[in-house]
C-alpha cells in the first residue's frame, strides 16, 4: 500500500473506524498508544498497539466471502507468527455492541500489564522543592 493511500484511509475512516476510535479513547490516554493503518511486514493493519502486541481489524461485509476469510487467516497467520494477537470485530459490533468490543479488548490489554506505557506520576522531592 503507498504512502498516498495510507494517508487516505487515515483521513476518510469508515463510520465503524470512527466509533472504534472513540471508544477506546480511554484506553488511548491511559498509556496504551494505538496507531491506526500500521505497516506490518506486507500488511497493513486498522489498528495496532505495538507495544502490546495487539491487532485490531475492523471488518466490512465482504470479510464473510470465503476468500476473503481465507486471506484474512492467512494474514492473522503472519501477525501471530510475529507475536500479535489479533481481535477482529464486524463493523455492525463496534456500531451496536461497543461496550463489548471495549471490553474484549480491555482483557486482551490486562494480560499484557507488562508492556503498558503509562508511566507513574510524578513523586515531589523528598527534600522539596522542584526537580
Amino acid at each position: 500500500m503507498s504512502k498516498q493511500l495510507r494517508r487516505k484511509l487515515r483521513a476518510n475512516p469508515t463510520m465503524a473506524e470512527r466509533v472504534f476510535w472513540r471508544a477506546i479513547y480511554a484506553l488511548r490516554t491511559n498509556g496504551w498508544h494505538f496507531r491506526k493503518q500500521v505497516e506490518i511486514g506486507p500488511y497493513f493493519v486498522d489498528f495496532a498497539c505495538l507495544h502490546a502486541g495487539l491487532v485490531v481489524e475492523i471488518d466490512g461485509e465482504t470479510h464473510g466471502q470465503p476468500v476473503v476469510q481465507l486471506n484474512d487467516a492467512t494474514r492473522d497467520q503472519y501477525l501471530a507468527d510475529r507475536g500479535f494477537q489479533v481481535l477482529r470485530f464486524s463493523n455492525n459490533d463496534v456500531l451496536t455492541n461497543r461496550e463489548g468490543v471495549y471490553d474484549a479488548i480491555v482483557a486482551v490489554l490486562e494480560r499484557r500489564t507488562g508492556n503498558h506505557r503509562a508511566s507513574p506520576p510524578p513523586q515531589p522531592s523528598p527534600q522539596g522543592g522542584g526537580c
